[in-house]
């Protein structure tokens, strides 16, 4: 009997080429969606999971106040970790790291590396990280110590064994020794390495100091259910030590925080080792991928049911030959089940084939193996047996529940409920198209909003280069090489580039009304900083030789003195106009004098307002390099900058960024947000479209015999075009009212979290209506202009 069913469905399926079609491409497009959408969904919501232990890992987050002005940050300085395992017996272990950059030496080779960690002796016994080759107790109990991945290892050393081989790193002398071989990290982990290398080896391990707040702290607890009282205990403890110990005023504090590891990623503001995911912008492409999956649900449900009418006879002949209303039922849901696991098939290729586009999208590194393993295999599974029954269900109880003598009778009608529900199914699909395209748009707008904003300084056609410890001795040298190239305008340098500083501080000033305290994040930098970033002065100076003077000058620390630059915001907060600050006495440990006030800038993403900064010289630690080229002749200027490096740099390659690229990192999630989302909302406006077309062709079949007699009756092309595409433009019209309201409001919750952005106009809205309502006219005039244009005689000919 099943057989039957299947081979029953098999001929539907030929007969009715084109809504079978529609119906496996809209199933197979939306079920490929979902699947692409589930690996990302997959890969965000379990980051850390894989950890053994990972119920009981808290990641430790700083929280301070100093006179009102609040910070919070991810990092934490070196006591935290040492001090919570000596107080705290909920602690088991702690783990302290720290990322960074180097040149890594391998005998004659040298290459860069961007994934070195620091970490603390226990790393391995509180992640579960393989260790491949090494003891877990004594692979990092040591300064110089290092284990390496795995993939880091093939690329060193090759095949053969690099235990007990050694490296240099950043042209030092300095030799550390390969102690082990750990396994590369997940795509789902918040630590990424290359190379981890013993916390012990750093000077900052050598002191336990609270400040100096650089690293990021992990701890392992007794047992899971310890983070909520700990966390009480490590208040209560803080408070104790900002009076004792730390000496602050009754209203400042300084205290610290426990996220658990499992909802750092996805659930905390405070990015750490990595950036980190938005929670909502997974609950928006889950809802993402059950719009576009339920569109095809809804083509499949409205083709159905408009086929109906031409199966009277075959249904008729079924229950004269003795089926019942259940054999009916599982005739139509077996083609439901057969479309869908044809469509289901196709979708795993497809998934597979778009892997590679849907990875630049995402920026993750999937392979098709996921869509090959169990778990997979049986979620999709399921998912298209519920698809079979979301989509068939409804055609297959309405059309086994006529009665034989009304299909005899009259033939098989759709009824005016049948017809209302497909009317409203096509108001909703287009409700989605209209909705994902609107919300498209928005997205759009604040990513270009931000690309085009006007910084405060100038990005373009500056590059980045690192300054380590052996490069430092030449620093100079190298800036005066660059400038005497006529393609560079300027040459500084700084500790960090100017998109993301992150430097926390604290200054005091006195100006004869009382002291002022301000926290704020600060910047040690060269000269020519200000030009080389075309930032602007509000009052006062720039940095001059005669700055350096001043402080390389002193006999003794009383009278050392440096000189600052602020920023509005920080003069603003310190209750000074730019004119009234130049002159002023500030200090951050040693006295300095304000000499410029510049205009504020974005030195942090449009998510954050510009909050206080300081700038002060500090060529000791300037870690990058920044070289103004002009836009013309750029290859050449690069050529001839990278053989003025060789000369001077031979330890490291000449590995340089342009710092839009930082500019652009800070953004990636939205850009790839709105990439998925041009992606999708196309999708659905196809899906919808599909539905649509196959409708159109059913509804103008069924109007052969009104359109041919209107023909003769003189009606022209245009009538006929009107006639057939004014019922469903009136539909599209619905939808537009109905999807508008939803998009703006999903709209203004998203740009909610942009301190800068841009204003939801009424143009999106009209914009992705008329976009909606020409699509559908041209989907619909095809088979209007088709019956237009046909000869009445072959209409009307039995009649």
């Amino acid at each position: 009997m099943l057989k039957n069913y299947f081979k029953t469905a098999w001929r539907s399926f030929r007969k009715n080429k084109l809504y079978s079609f529609v119906n496996i491409v809209g199933l197979t497009t939306g079920l490929a969606a979902c699947m692409l959408i589930g690996i990302y969904i997959w890969n965000e919501v379990t980051y850390d999971r894989f950890h053994e232990k990972a119920d009981r890992i808290v990641r430790v987050t700083s929280d301070m106040s100093r006179s009102g002005s609040e910070r919070q940050f991810a990092q934490t300085g070196t006591k935290v970790g040492p001090e919570f395992k000596r107080t705290f017996p909920q602690v088991e272990r702690y783990v302290r790291t720290s990322k960074y950059a180097h040149s890594v030496a391998i005998g004659q080779q040298s290459f860069e590396e961007h994934n070195v960690l620091y970490a603390d002796a226990d790393f391995f016994h509180i992640f579960s990280f393989p260790l491949l080759q090494g003891n877990a107790n004594n692979v990092l109990d040591a300064p110089q110590k290092a284990v390496l991945s795995t993939s880091a290892a093939k690329k060193y050393f090759g095949n053969a064994d690099p235990i007990g081989k050694t490296f240099r790193l950043d042209g030092g002398d300095r030799e550390y020794e390969i102690t082990g071989i750990a396994g590369d990290a997940p795509l789902n982990s918040q630590i990424q390495y290359d190379l981890i290398i013993s916390f012990n080896t750093l000077n900052a391990s050598k002191t336990e100091i609270w400040g100096t707040a650089n690293y990021i702290t992990y701890l392992l607890l007794q047992d899971a259910s310890q983070i909520d009282p700990l966390a009480t205990a490590v208040a209560s403890h803080m408070r104790q030590v900002n009076q004792e110990e730390m000496s602050l005023p009754e209203n400042d504090y300084w205290t610290f925080h426990l996220e658990p590891l499992q909802a750092v990623h996805l659930h905390s503001p405070l990015a750490g080792l990595e950036s980190n995911g938005n929670i909502t912008y997974i609950y928006v492409l889950s809802v993402v991928a059950v719009l576009i999956l339920l569109i095809a649900c809804v083509n499949y449900t409205n083709l159905a049911i408009a086929q109906s009418v031409n199966r009277g006879m075959e249904i008729g002949i079924r229950k004269v030959m003795g089926a019942g209303r259940p054999q009916l039922l599982k005739q139509f849901l077996g083609e439901s089940i057969l479309i869908t696991s044809l469509a289901l098939v196709l979708a795993v290729l497809i998934s597979v084939m778009l892997l590679p586009l849907f990875n630049a999208l995402t920026g993750k590194l999937f392979t098709a193996a996921l869509f090959f393993k169990q778990g997979f295999l049986l979620s999709a599974a399921a998912l298209s047996v519920l698809i079979s029954l979301l989509a068939g269900a409804y055609p297959a109880v309405v059309l086994s529940s006529k009665k034989l003598v009304n299909i005899l009778k009259s033939g098989l009608q759709v009824s005016h409920s049948g017809g209302k529900l497909r009317q409203g199914l096509i108001v909703f699909q287009f409700v989605i198209a209209i909705f994902l395209m609107a919300a498209t748009v928005i997205v759009l707008n604040q990513v270009s909003f931000i690309q085009r904003k006007n910084l405060g300084y100038d990005r373009s056609h500056v590059l980045v280069l690192p300054i380590d410890g052996k490069t430092r001795p030449v620093y100079n040298q190298l800036k005066d090489a660059f400038r005497a190239n006529p393609n560079v305008l300027s040459v500084t340098g700084a500790y960090e580039d100017p998109t993301s500083i992150g430097w926390g501080d604290g200054i005091e000033a006195d100006d004869g009304t009382g002291p002022k305290e301000l926290m704020l994040n600060a910047t040690p930098v060269d000269l020519d900083y200000l030009k080389t970033m075309g930032m602007e002065l509000a009052a006062g100076r720039d940095f001059t030789a005669a700055d350096f003077a001043v402080q390389d000058t002193t006999a003794n620390y009383a009278n050392y003195r440096e000189s600052y630059i602020l920023n509005e915001k920080a003069v603003m907060d310190l209750g000074w106009t730019p004119e009234e600050a130049i002159g002023k006495t500030v200090s951050r440990g040693s006295p300095g004098t304000v000499v410029g006030v510049i205009k504020d800038f974005h030195f942090e993403s449009l998510h954050e307002p510009i909050g206080p900064l300081l700038i002060f010289l500090d060529t000791t630690m300037t870690y990058q390099l920044f070289v103004k080229v002009k836009g013309e002749h750029l290859a050449t200027t690069l050529t001839t900058l990278e053989n003025a490096w060789k000369a001077r740099v031979v330890h490291r390659p000449f590995d340089y960024h342009f710092m839009d690229d930082d500019f652009n990192a800070l953004y990636k999630t939205e850009e790839r947000i709105a990439g998925l989302f041009s992606a999708f909302a196309t999708i659905a406006i196809v899906l919808a479209c599909l539905g649509l077309f196959a409708l159109a062709a059913f509804t103008t079949a069924q109007r052969t015999k009104e359109i041919g007699i209107r023909k003769v009756l003189g009606a022209t092309l245009s009538n006929i075009v009107a006639l057939v595409s004014k019922q469903f433009l009136l539909l599209v019209g619905i939808a537009v009212l109905i999807a508008t309201p939803l998009a703006w409001w999903a709209g203004s919750n998203w740009l909610a979290d942009f301190a800068y952005r841009v204003d939801i106009t009424w143009w999106i809205f009209a914009f992705a209506g008329i976009m909606a309502a020409l699509i559908a006219l041209a989907t619909v005039s095809f088979h209007a202009i088709r019956a237009a244009t046909a000869n009445p005689v072959e209409s009307l000919r039995d009649e």
